[in-house]
């Protein structure tokens, strides 16, 4: 489709008039895409129409300037390929194409083949209604998706075309310039005026590495959801040193949205889109798990809580000694009352081994307030253990 602009009917010279039948957007991305339905159809007085507007609202908007190049170049003859490069402008500018080629495309198949209605992906088995927003990255598609958890569930409410790092996926060690994949959560909302230009419009940092990215050797930090430079309108799809990338408009519109800690991110390969109720067997099961490890919490015996950890299990910033220690605190404050756990949050995570990561608060009985904490649960033969828990 994109690669048909040299027909004998595109080439036909054309007449810039007002299509009165193609209705306007005020979306760039939602323009750019029809405007390569327009030239899909051979429309390309109109499609010329679209781009020329295109570029005076985003002129940093590099795929719209190139769409536009092209539709000006057909005026005056075929085309060879979208984006044609002169052998002249070197091995670089044919890289950019190439670039904004695979840009195109990632954007055209997201416009052309969106997620089915009522599916979400399967790693939300759980969410709580104080979770009011979630966010899943899909990384084969450069696409994030944004999802409002509303009394009927989650409903997708806005997906935007993302960057991620120069070779790929599978963050391992700092510096490979690879995007992890895995369940996070926003530690920290950086504001723009305390960052570099670089930025755009602010940074949301991510808990990378995770306990269970620590538990397989992976290292690095930094990694953010955060903007472009004023001189762009959106990254390359691969040109990031691991982080996701947004254009500054969407991003803006996410920054609305993000509670820290308590909006989970996942960054996945590939996502799977599944309806809720399919979800409810895995939700079932591992409810039962963590209800036995919170009755025997309540019953302040340490020997058999230990029996719920791996032998590697760690404590997040806290030794396992100091961990014991406030556990103790945990059985005199209650004082034998029961432990109530609210606002259960389960998120899947299926790479390397079955992994839960849960958050909750936990109350004694009788008191109204708690504390916050966060599990990673994960499946070690027919048993579900804790690999590391952080308050």
């Amino acid at each position: 489709m994109l690669l048909s602009l040299g027909s004998p009917a595109a080439a036909k010279k054309p007449v810039r008039k007002k299509p009165a039948t193609v209705a306007a957007s005020h979306d760039a991305e939602a323009q750019l895409v029809q405007i390569y339905r327009l030239i899909g159809q051979s429309r390309t007085a109109e499609a010329l129409y679209k781009a020329e507007k295109l570029v005076a609202r985003h002129p940093n908007f590099q795929l719209a300037q190139l769409a536009y190049g092209d539709l000006l170049a057909i005026s005056a003859g075929p085309v060879g390929t979208f984006g044609d490069v002169p052998a002249s402008f070197g091995d670089a500018s044919a890289e950019t194409v190439a670039a904004l080629r695979e840009e195109a495309r990632l954007r055209m198949r997201a416009a052309l083949h969106p997620p089915q209605p009522g599916t979400v992906p399967s790693q939300f088995v759980q969410l709580p209604p104080s979770t009011r927003h979630a966010i899943a990255v899909d990384t084969s598609r450069a696409r994030l998706y944004v999802f409002a958890n509303t009394g009927s569930g989650l409903k997708l409410v806005a997906d935007y075309y993302a960057s991620i790092g120069k070779y790929g996926v599978g963050k391992i060690v700092e510096g490979d310039r690879r995007t992890p994949l895995g369940v996070y959560h926003v530690t920290s909302n950086l504001n723009a005026k305390s960052l570099k230009s670089f930025y755009g419009s602010g940074g949301l940092v991510i808990n990378y590495p995770n306990p269970y990215d620590v538990h397989r050797g992976k290292t690095g930090s930094g990694i953010w959801l955060h903007g472009t430079p004023p001189a762009q309108f959106a990254r390359l799809p691969k040109t990031t040193d691991g982080c996701v990338v947004l254009s500054n408009p969407d991003l803006q519109q996410l920054l609305k949205i993000v509670e820290i800690r308590g909006t989970p991110v996942v960054i996945a390969s590939s996502l799977q889109w599944v309806t809720p109720d399919s979800l409810s067997p895995r939700k079932r099961d591992f409810a039962e798990v963590l209800e036995r490890w919170r009755r025997t919490k309540a019953q302040g015996d340490m020997s058999q809580l230990l029996a719920f950890y791996a032998k590697d299990f760690t404590a997040g910033n806290k030794s396992v000694a100091d961990w014991r220690q406030s556990v103790g605190q945990d059985f005199a404050r209650a004082r034998g009352r029961d432990i109530q756990l609210k606002n259960v949050s389960h998120v899947q995570w299926l790479e390397g081994a079955d992994t839960m990561v849960v958050s909750f608060g936990e109350v004694v009985k009788g008191e109204r307030r708690g504390s916050l904490k966060r599990q990673y649960w994960i499946r070690q033969g027919e048993s579900w253990k804790i690999l590391s828990e952080t308050m």
